[in-house]
């Protein structure tokens, strides 16, 4: 995995960011460059969901009982934004470098379709709604083709033009890799509209804009269909929090920010 960490190295040289202590935009939408000079300490943070790549550095995010551990080579698949706490950790004075990439909906929709339909044609299991939902954040190793996906979106960055002319198609590819990894069915299930993962990530979205608003876990059930009590026992299964616990982090955050 020492390649991530050179390009991203590089990366940070050509578009002098060796100073950056936090994340920046790239010249591919969707795309953000974090850096981080030295470790840091446990602290709150608002992980919005995406894919998270590790190219250096190691870290540990804490939600609720849950705590997960990342570093070079890992990378992360979050369906739903999560309030959490985050320690990190630099390995032998170097700085800590990663990659943050967005999933739009019209891309992951487009691409749940042809994966799906596919499958079908190809006659191997498609994939569905599990009995159990998931924990919304989970972590795994890239393989060799993932790996090589991240590689050529690095190298690419260094270009913007190529960035901006290859990047989409890039991003799109990740997506699909994410998506047939061993935690795909996280975004898989985030497609399903109708599905209550999909359901609590929309509950989660209304926190996130109507924080300040005077909320009722009722209404919020209301919101999806769902019975209070299903509504809130899906909602732990996602998020390891209450609704209120999880709105409490969330306004701790914005009087943070």
């Amino acid at each position: 995995m020492k390649e991530l960490a050179q390009l991203m190295q590089s990366y940070a040289d050509i578009k002098s960011l060796n100073e950056l202590n936090g994340s920046c935009e790239t010249a591919i939408a969707g795309i953000k460059f974090y850096r981080a000079s030295a470790s840091s300490a446990r602290q709150p943070l608002l992980y919005q969901s995406g894919i998270i790549v590790m190219g250096q550095g190691r870290k540990n995010i804490y939600v609720a009982d849950n705590c997960l551990q990342y570093g070079p080579g890992d990378y992360l698949v979050l369906g739903v934004p999560m309030p959490l706490e985050c320690e990190a950790f630099s390995d032998s004075g170097l700085p800590i470098f990663g990659l943050v990439i967005d999933v739009d909906s019209p891309t992951l929709h487009k691409l749940v379709n042809q994966i799906t339909e596919q499958r079908k044609q190809l006659k191997l299991a498609v994939k569905n709604d599990k009995a159990d939902l998931d924990f919304g954040i989970k972590a795994n190793s890239l393989d060799n083709d993932f790996n090589n996906t991240i590689i050529r979106l690095l190298k690419v960055l260094h270009n913007d033009l190529e960035a901006k002319v290859l990047g989409p198609a890039i991003v799109e590819e990740i997506v699909y890799r994410a998506l047939v990894g061993d935690n795909g069915h996280i975004l898989f299930d985030l497609a399903r509209h109708d599905g209550h993962y999909a359901r609590i990530a929309r509950v989660l979205g209304t926190l996130h804009k109507e924080y300040a608003e005077l909320i009722s876990v009722e209404n919020l059930a209301e919101q999806v269909h769902m019975s209070v009590s299903g509504f809130h026992r899906a909602f732990r299964q996602v998020t390891s929090e209450t609704p209120l616990q999880y709105l409490k982090k969330i306004r701790l955050n914005k009087a943070k920010d």
